[in-house]
């Protein structure tokens, strides 16, 4: 399995799709959180602020979005459109990225990490 190095070399080994996608969902946590550093942590990419704050992958019929268990059981009722489970949301790739859902998942993490 390759190893990737950057957020960016992970996304450009994608089919053009998965990259849109992928360049979207980036573009939108760095601009989000702009104090934290995109890194590649399990081979994928993630953001890291004292510790990785979300991950994402893109699969072939889905991004893979994964703000941990905590975030995903407090918006529990606003998932019920996707496939999840207890770390993971599926974005399908057919449909355009939730932004508002991921906001609020990203910055329920966010506030956990602060307040830990």
């Amino acid at each position: 399995m390759h190893r990737f190095t950057s957020v960016e070399e992970y996304i450009a080994s994608f089919d053009q799709p998965i990259q849109k996608k992928l360049k979207e969902l980036n573009r939108f946590i760095a601009d989000l959180i702009p104090y934290a550093v995109p890194v590649i942590s399990y081979n994928m990419p993630a953001y890291k602020f004292n510790k990785v704050v979300v991950y994402f992958a893109g699969y072939k019929y889905h991004i893979g979005f994964y703000p941990t268990a905590k975030p995903i059981e407090y918006f529990k009722s606003d998932l019920q459109d996707y496939t999840f489970s207890k770390g993971a949301v599926q974005f399908k790739l057919n449909e355009p990225l939730p932004f508002d859902l991921i906001e609020k998942l990203v910055l329920f993490r966010m506030e956990m990490i602060l307040n830990e």
